[in-house]
């Protein structure tokens, strides 16, 4: 049994990432995948060896034991999140196949030419192409929030930002390059109001803010195990359960059918009806495991540790007149992209990395929002809650180095 993690800020401990024997990387690229606690790989490690069977299929010991370590993370994530019912959570591989699902087996089977789907300039690739490809096969429009040049969603298109024939809103919480944390709780009660489906990407949320199910709402929420230092390969789509029960599957199979015939079948329960075939168990059972890793620190205390690292990042960036960051809203998380004065953020990436300053460049699978703001490729820095003001002062170093290099 993997002891209890340490307070945030000493966390660091219970990654044996930080603790190897040969020398890592600052690592600031937590926005693209985290880490994972030591509890999480004793966990893998443990139903490896130990508990691997197939879950749902057999009625012998190792079989039941299995499908009781899969079924209580399900339990683990609604209690979690406060999710009234824990089968409207549905194990999927990630935030992108959470958010195809529901494009595919609500959306293009509902919409109707004329209806609208509303998205915001700021949506990562993923909360954005499913719906142009369901725009494209129903003849819905794809309508889009704007962005100011804060980085922040436009106010005054958010006074009015429904119209009779919008359908569904599909908005990020917080955005993967500007940090922004959107005002979600207020959109999502208004577009209840009228009858809008609501579609949330909690992938860079869920690890960084406390999120309540219940209290927000939302008909559909997704996100990421591997962002919030669980495995990789393993996601979760929270679902309203009478929506769900509407829906046909994403994925046929095994496990997702109550009956089949030569020429019919029909559906499992949810959220087995969208969990066809041989599942991801380790990596679900893994799952498990981060979520007791985050809820033994309380996201709470997350939140206000991550805090005093934004502060002091946003200090870093005041000292740098080179250095120009790429949105200021005031409501953010520990999400920070950058361009450098003169110099391609490759190159500069280059520099970081040999001064063993692990940050990422591109355009973030945000490239609509990274044309509107006159960028082709941004450096980005990310933070989680191992992250120490030592890599803050490491990051502003490294920085330096670059300018002086290239200068």
């Amino acid at each position: 049994m993997s002891s209890a993690p340490a307070g945030c800020g000493n966390c660091r401990r219970d990654f044996p990432f930080f603790a190897a024997d040969t020398p890592n990387p600052v690592y600031l690229d937590n926005a693209a995948t985290t880490q994972k606690p030591r509890c999480v790989l004793d966990r893998l490690q443990t139903y490896y060896r130990e508990e691997n069977a197939n879950v749902h299929r057999g009625l012998y010991d190792l079989s039941s034991r299995a499908t009781q370590a899969y079924e209580a993370v399900r339990q683990k994530v609604a209690d979690w999140l406060s999710v009234p019912d824990s089968h409207a959570v549905i194990f999927t591989r990630g935030t992108t196949e959470s958010i195809n699902l529901v494009a595919y087996s609500w959306a293009r089977r509902r919409l109707q030419p004329g209806d609208e789907i509303l998205c915001s300039e700021m949506e990562h690739h993923s909360n954005l192409v499913p719906w142009q490809l369901a725009a494209r096969e129903t003849g819905a429009r794809l309508a889009l929030l704007p962005v100011t040049s804060q980085g922040e969603l436009d106010p005054s298109a958010l006074q009015e930002p429904f119209t009779g024939h919008t359908r569904l809103l599909a908005l990020t919480h917080q955005s993967n390059v500007l940090g922004t944390i959107n005002p979600i709780a207020d959109l999502i009660q208004r577009a209840r109001r009228r009858g809008i489906v609501t579609v949330i990407d909690a992938a860079q949320s869920v690890p960084h803010l406390p999120v309540r199910v219940d209290e927000l709402e939302p008909d559909f929420l997704a996100f990421s195990g591997h962002k919030m230092f669980g495995p990789t390969g393993v996601g979760v789509l929270v679902g309203r359960k009478e929506l769900l029960e509407t829906m046909d599957p994403f994925l046929a199979g095994g496990e997702m059918i109550r009956d089949v015939g030569f020429t019919t079948a029909t559906w499992n329960e949810v959220p087995y009806k969208f969990e066809a075939g041989t599942p991801n168990i380790a990596q679900v059972i893994g799952l498990g495991a981060a979520v007791d890793f985050l809820q033994e620190l309380g996201m709470e205390s997350v939140r206000a540790y991550e805090e005093t690292l934004t502060e002091a990042v946003l200090e870093l960036f005041q000292s740098l007149p080179e250095a120009t960051l790429v949105g200021s809203a005031a409501h953010r998380g520990p999400v920070f992209s950058f361009a450098l004065k003169d110099i391609h953020p490759q190159d500069a990436q280059f520099v970081l990395n040999k001064e063993g300053i692990a940050v990422r460049t591109g355009h973030h699978c945000a490239q609509p929002l990274l044309k509107k703001l006159g960028y082709t490729s941004l450096l980005r820095a990310s933070f989680s809650l191992y992250n120490t003001l030592d890599d803050v002062t490491a990051l502003k170093q490294g920085l330096e180095k670059t300018l002086q290099f290239f200068s």
